[in-house]
């Protein structure tokens, strides 16, 4: 499956799980009318059940970039312009993926050689990069005079790979009908498990998309993403089908399904060696990928691909009119409504190019599988693509067994030899990009107002709109204060809601607090209730995604086996890269909105207090907004590239990541930039959210602490660790509130 699962089972509850809510309902009904009591939205019949608000903010967004993509399409009408289209498409795929490694040597060794009845299989290991080794298996027809067609075919997300009977039916119906077939394995799957129980044999994380995801945000943080390694080794593996004498490269194609499909699609576009590809139960088109089902998992995504107006389509539009063929069906979860649409486009530029014969789609009612009839028909398009005539029809063929489609020694590279993996090269390239910001923190006059600039760029944070006004929902009358709730338009058609607790004696002093828990888990919070019996104003919002604005379906409470998300998890997350944008720009700027609202409600001054992964949001807005004049962050990681060295980070930590930022800034930079407002980090972990101690912490955050002691301001950055946040709070406000 391309598609993590199916959102009516992720998101589902079982019976047991629903007696289990019910019996917790019984036995605590004062909590739950307490939750209630602090409900903003519960009241407003159009805003109460949004708590899906931030994937239709993000769908909007895409939907607009994706509908200007569509009307300039629409406006081409001569093959000049579509070659100029094509051009485009090219180079925004490239741009999108990055730079792929140097083309290195295979190191290509045959495993073992097997001799079937009408074909040979020779098993073999090469190295898309040094060290990175990927399994693969050629599939050659015997007896063979002369040159003969070759095929790249890439798998699905399957745990067993292309040795799945499914994918053994169309390598070997391919080979017996006089192609080379060269079936590679993918990683995070079959047997490149790159997070592999050796007593199990299985995956620590689940399937192959969770195999992706996993090291898939890694690589967006420093800049890069899972697709690049991924492509590049299917690249090598054309590469390698090249070198063999069997294979005539003027013959050459490639195809796949799901997962493989996407991988045909990418590389198809980017590879003129390919003279024909046909992509299976993938190509559908953006908009009814993500209306249907939401991003797809890491390597389907690309960063900023959809805010590039870049769209399925133009994967094909970048082929023409080289031979292609769309393979799909029905009932797929990759929209066909969208495939339809993707495959009239596409014929626009095969008529201009006049060959509107090269360009085809095949459909049958299925869900997301392969059929007799759409294989047939793939057989039937490279038969006549690649000049290797013959009989169309599918034969019955004899799957190899698990010890003879077997690689590798163990079955699994990792324990048959050192390999490298996605998470470990990609480790290296953060290191470097670690010591390029240590070079550049040299001169802080430079590097600091350029992360501030980066910063803003790469969180895709737009600047609020000053003019929208509070909506006064309630007030709930307490001993010395009372709560005011109420709610504020957000950056979209969305909205904030928040409680406001009013001093009966103001200071003229403000504070936000956000928790990833949303604001009813802070309504009794003893450093809230110091904060305003003090005298402060204190907002509690829930920050788009978080309490009655979220997640909604899209929790990342059942991602993974290994260990249970509190968080969002990966889509929306995703959401967000695909736009050129991040969860945390897009928080920050309402975090932005709130300040603004407070200091013209007379707050004189304005601080802030951010919860573990919140802490970045906190820590961009207030080096974006010089009014927020205190920070205050509890139990935040240290930086983005601790979530990169670690192999098993912390989940919850992904929706406070920004793509790419290690490119120019990481956290540390941002909070040296607040210099001399006054900062206090407390319990401060590492990216797998383990505690640090007072040493490592000074080590990882020297920059800030040099920073605060060249502006003249040493004791305005306090870093401490211990249980007693409230004591350690109550101090750093004590000065303020007086």
């Amino acid at each position: 499956m391309a598609y993590r699962q199916l959102r009516s089972v992720r998101s589902g509850t079982t019976w047991k799980q629903l007696l289990v809510l019910c019996s917790l309902c019984l036995l605590l009904p004062g909590r739950i009318v307490a939750q209630k009591e602090y409900n903003v939205l519960q009241n407003w019949f159009l805003l109460r059940s949004d708590d899906n608000a931030l994937f239709r903010h993000l769908l909007r967004q895409s939907t607009n970039h994706l509908e200007k993509r569509t009307a300039t399409v629409a406006r081409i009408n001569t093959l000049n312009d579509w070659k100029k289209r094509q051009q485009w498409a090219r180079q925004t795929l490239r741009d999108a993926i990055g730079p792929f490694p140097e083309r290195t040597p295979l190191n290509a060794k045959t495993v073992r050689v097997l001799h079937k009845k009408g074909y040979r299989v020779e098993h073999l290991i090469y190295e898309s990069q040094p060290g990175f080794y990927v399994p693969a298996t050629l599939f050659v027809p015997e007896p063979l005079t002369g040159k003969a067609p070759g095929i790249v075919y890439c798998s699905g997300h399957s745990p067993t790979g292309y040795k799945a009977h499914p994918y053994q039916q169309v390598l070997l119906n391919l080979v017996q009908k006089g192609f080379v077939v060269l079936a590679f394995e993918a990683v995070g799957q079959g047997e490149r498990l790159e997070y592999g129980d050796e007593k199990t044999g299985k995956s620590f994380v689940g399937s192959p998309t969770r195999e992706h995801d996993m090291p898939g945000v890694q690589t967006f943080i420093s800049g890069s993403c899972q697709a690049r390694y991924m492509l590049w080794d299917g690249i090598r593996a054309l590469d390698y089908l090249l070198t063999r004498p069997e294979v005539d490269p003027a013959r050459i194609g490639m195809t796949g399904r799901s997962g493989g499909g996407t991988q045909t699609a990418f590389i198809g576009a980017l590879d003129d060696r390919i003279l024909a590809t046909a992509p299976e139960c993938y190509i559908t088109n953006f908009t009814r990928l993500l209306q249907a089902l939401g991003p797809p998992d890491a390597e389907q995504n690309l960063p900023n691909i959809i805010g590039r107006a870049f769209d399925e389509p133009d994967f094909l539009l970048a082929r023409a009119p080289k031979p292609t063929l769309m393979i799909t069906t029905l009932n797929d979860y990759f929209n066909h409504q969208g495939s339809r649409d993707t495959h009239a486009e596409v014929s626009r530029i095969y008529q201009a190019y006049g060959k509107p014969e090269n360009f085809g789609m095949v459909e049958d009612i299925a869900a997301h599988a392969s059929t007799r009839k759409n294989r047939e028909a793939m057989y039937a398009f490279f038969q006549k693509t690649l000049r290797n005539p013959g009989n169309a029809q599918e034969d019955s063929v004899e799957y190899l067994t698990t010890e003879e489609i077997q690689v590798t020694p163990t079955g699994q590279v990792s324990t048959s030899q050192k390999t490298e993996t996605i998470f470990s090269l990609n480790a290296r390239q953060a290191d470097k990009l670690l010591a390029d910001l240590q070079k550049a923190r040299k001169n802080p006059g430079v590097h600091l107002p350029n992360v501030v600039r980066e910063a803003q760029k790469l969180s895709g944070y737009l600047a609020p709109n000053p003019d929208d006004k509070p909506v006064f929902v309630g007030v709930l009358p307490k001993k010395g204060f009372q709560i005011e709730k109420q709610f504020i338009k957000g950056e979209g058609d969305y909205v904030i809601p928040y409680l406001l607790y009013v001093p009966s004696k103001p200071n003229g002093k403000a504070v936000i607090y956000v928790s990833p828990k949303g604001k009813a888990s802070l309504t009794s919070n003893e450093e809230v209730l110091t904060l305003v019996n003090g005298g402060c104003h204190v907002l509690l919002p829930d920050l788009i995604g978080t309490g009655e604005t979220g997640p909604g379906q899209w929790a990342g409470s059942n991602y993974f086996q290994h260990v249970k998300m509190d968080g969002l998890g990966y889509d929306l997350w995703y959401g967000s890269v695909l736009i050129g944008r991040s969860l945390v720009g897009l928080r920050a700027g309402d975090v932005v909105k709130l300040v603004k609202l407070l200091k013209r409600k007379g707050a004189t001054d304005v601080g802030g207090i951010a919860v573990r992964e919140l802490s970045p949001v906190l820590l961009h807005a207030a080096a974006f907004e010089p009014a927020i004049s205190r920070v205050a962050l509890l139990n935040p990681y240290v930086s983005y590239h601790s979530i990169t060295a670690h192999q098993f980070y912390n989940l919850d930590f992904i929706e406070g990541t920004v793509s790419a930022a290690l490119t120019a800034y990481d956290l540390a930079d941002l909070a040296a930039s607040l210099a001399p407002r006054k900062l206090l980090m407390t319990n401060v972990t590492d990216g797998k959210g383990s505690e640090q101690t007072q040493d490592v912490l000074q080590n990882e955050l020297s920059f800030v602490t040099s920073t605060y002691q060249h502006a003249g301001f040493p004791r305005a950055f306090h870093l401490t660790t211990g249980d007693a946040n409230n004591e350690i709070l109550n101090d750093f406000f004590a000065d303020w509130m007086k």
